[in-house]
């Protein structure tokens, strides 16, 4: 299994709370809809810090195969786009388990 963990600041141009609402929206509207994904979520920050991400998705695929059919995938690549437009940084990991 891979987990796959990214976080996200989002940019001060928006509201915050409106963008991390839509990119959760968005994110976890792929459950179900591509294979090899077997769990998504995101998650919105609640403390104020400095050092903190905004957001966070939390992913898990059966194996490396289905992360990268996920990420070549069109209905991810449609969102892509979109979290982009509301962020200002990114980071990530993969993992194997």
């Amino acid at each position: 299994m891979i987990k796959h963990i990214v976080a996200w600041r989002l940019s001060e141009d928006n509201d915050k709370a409106v963008s991390a609402a839509h990119i959760k929206e968005l994110l976890e509207g792929l459950r179900g809809q591509i294979p090899g994904l077997l769990h998504i979520e995101v998650g919105v920050n609640v403390v104020t810090d400095v050092n903190a991400a905004d957001v966070v998705l939390y992913s898990e695929f059966t194996d490396l195969e289905a992360l990268k059919t996920y990420q070549a995938h069109p209905l991810h690549q449609a969102v892509v786009p979109k979290v982009k437009a509301l962020t200002t940084e990114r980071r990530s990991v993969d993992y194997e388990v």
